[in-house]
């Protein structure tokens, strides 16, 4: 162990962790602890201090980054995890769309896989905010798209600010297929941008019907911006990686939860 390491304030040693688990994702107990050349049982103290603080998450051995106004992880490293469950939910979600001719699908991996999954022996339209989901179904036979203008975001490759919301509110949609950063029984659905959010808030508002879909680490994470209830919510879409107990509180704010 070196003076360096040894001389590591608590507050020093968690802006490391923070900064560790942001770029690559997640952070390991036993590796953090051989890094950082303190115990186990102080990195776990650490973890449970950025927890409480709404910058972490614990898992079994180790933690991930929760996204706040600080900290978003692109749609290029979203591509890149939990890819089995986001495509089992997104398939699962694709199925909720019943007689619904009109969609809103927001922006972000989960609900670009569920763009894919919509049917293509049907007449849908689509409107998006995401430049991908609209890449997506461009040349989809029967199904029309409409791309909402803005400013484009470069970590998400979607629209933002007035042009979009304003457009998005001139629409009466059948059903919106939402993301979220995190969903709390508290908080509601959350993001880290206030731009973000408005496009998110104002698709609720224009929708006859709203689906969540995400998968089982968002549930518990608090993010920056509010923008709906999760009893505005039809359904939840998730894996069976959040426990049924915990999906059964979520039902009792009024959403049909649907693990896969």
């Amino acid at each position: 162990m070196t003076t360096a390491k040894a001389a590591r304030t608590a507050e020093e040693r968690q802006r490391e962790i923070v900064q560790a688990a942001r770029s690559t994702g997640s952070v390991d107990v036993t590796a953090l602890a051989a890094e950082l050349g303190v115990a186990k049982e102080t990195v776990r103290r650490d973890l449970r201090v950025l927890e409480e603080h709404g910058l972490l998450r614990r898992t079994h051995g180790g933690a991930y980054p929760v996204e706040s106004a600080g900290f978003e992880t692109t749609l290029a490293f979203r591509a890149t995890s939990h890819v089995p469950e986001k495509r089992r939910i997104a398939a699962a979600a694709a199925e909720l769309l019943g007689d619904a001719e009109t969609v809103f699908v927001d922006e972000g991996f989960t609900p670009q896989l569920i763009a894919e999954a919509l049917p293509r022996d049907r007449t849908l339209t689509v409107v998006t905010a995401s430049l991908p989901v609209a890449g997506t179904l461009a040349e989809a036979e029967g199904i029309s798209v409409l791309l909402l203008g803005g400013r484009v975001r470069s970590g998400t490759l979607a629209t933002v600010d007035h042009w979009t919301t304003k457009m998005l509110a001139g629409f009466v949609i059948d059903l919106a297929f939402i993301g979220a950063n995190g969903i709390s029984r508290e908080h509601g659905l959350t993001t880290p941008d206030p731009a973000v959010s408005e496009v998110k808030a104002q698709a609720v508002r224009s929708a006859r019907r709203t689906v969540f879909a995400g998968v089982h680490t968002k549930f518990g994470a608090v993010s920056f911006c509010r923008f709906a209830e999760v009893g505005a919510l039809e359904a939840i879409v998730t894996s069976t990686l959040l426990p049924a107990a915990e999906a059964h509180r979520y039902s009792l704010l009024g959403p049909q939860i649907i693990r896969v």
